[in-house]
């Protein structure tokens, strides 16, 4: 069977803060939004803008992460796999796309917002104790001073460019 390829990197602000759930196993689970803009010129010479809003799920310490460090308006880089859902409401069928997030990279520091991220963030690895991490409360995420990256808790094995499909 040949190898494919699934992999989203979208990089924007939040357009609400991290909504952290658990399943009846007690996995947790966070889901947030993403905007990312674009800019053209159209064939009349007119400046255009769109903006496209991405819904973003990180589980288990990854989404903890995310719900503790992240708020509205904050800068991210989201990589994760492209999932799609479907299901059937009132006799009409819906799906929707989603990232499964693997990487969350932060580039703004707290209560910047929308800030131009021209910095390296620090990073912080994700199987850090909970001692260490920022505080848990949204009244204390403008308050954090950490800049962290939070890389997927899985060890990935390296691609092999000569196995990717294009």
């Amino acid at each position: 069977m040949a190898k494919s390829f699934n992999q989203a990197i979208v990089m924007g602000n939040l357009t609400r803060d991290p909504e952290l759930r658990t399943t009846p196993s007690g996995q947790s689970v966070a889901s947030f939004a993403v905007a990312t803009n674009r800019s053209w010129v159209d064939g009349s010479g007119e400046r255009k803008e769109a903006a496209e809003y991405h819904e973003i799920v990180a589980w288990g310490k990854l989404g903890e992460l995310a719900n503790q460090y992240l708020s509205k308006g904050r800068k991210v880089m989201v990589v994760g796999r492209l999932q799609t859902q479907s299901w059937e409401k009132d006799g009409v069928k819906r799906q929707r796309t989603e990232i499964i997030a693997s990487d969350i990279n932060f580039l703004d520091r707290p209560g910047e917002g929308s800030g131009s991220g021209d910095y390296t963030p620090a990073s912080a690895p994700a199987d850090t104790p909970e001692s260490e991490a920022a505080p848990k409360k949204a009244a204390d995420k403008k308050a954090a001073t950490k800049d962290v990256v939070i890389e997927d808790l899985k060890d990935d094995e390296p691609v092999n460019l000569d196995e990717i499909p294009f």
